[in-house]
């Protein structure tokens, strides 16, 4: 069993955030740059 420690990690793109691997983004973890549905909209709304 995997610790939650072991997994690799990301600092979310718009709230500077870290965040933790999850299984769901197995196939498209190198894509992933936020750590939640509330950030990547958040992102499409502010300019630049």
């Amino acid at each position: 069993m995997v610790k939650k420690g072991d997994l690799p990690g990301k600092i979310c793109a718009t709230c500077g955030r870290p965040f933790v691997w999850r299984k769901k983004w197995e196939k498209v973890w190198d894509e992933v740059r936020f750590c939640s549905d509330r950030c990547r909209g958040e992102a499409k709304r502010k300019p630049g």
